[in-house]
């Protein structure tokens, strides 16, 4: 198998093809909607950072499934016949 030279548009596509990138960015969006929901004004900065990070791991690890559809979705559309079987 040849090396493929490391290019800006090898890392794009690397990153859109990912479901890992997609896994991230769900559970951030998660964390950033549902943190505000599970704190109260008594926590302190700690226990708000703990909650947010918890949250955003629940929201990665649940998003398997729609980040694995998501960048097949990406390869479809992108690479359409040239998809490897």
């Amino acid at each position: 198998m040849n090396k493929r030279p490391v290019t800006p548009s090898y890392i794009v596509f690397y990153i859109l093809f990912s479901p890992e990138t997609w896994r991230i960015l769900m559970g951030i969006i998660f964390s950033a909607f549902l943190t505000p929901l599970a704190v109260t004004p008594e926590m302190g900065a700690s226990a708000r950072v703990l909650i947010c990070i918890m949250i955003a791991t629940i929201g990665y690890s649940g998003s398997g499934i729609p980040g694995r559809w998501i960048s097949g979705m990406f390869k479809k559309l992108i690479l359409g016949d040239k998809l490897p079987k």
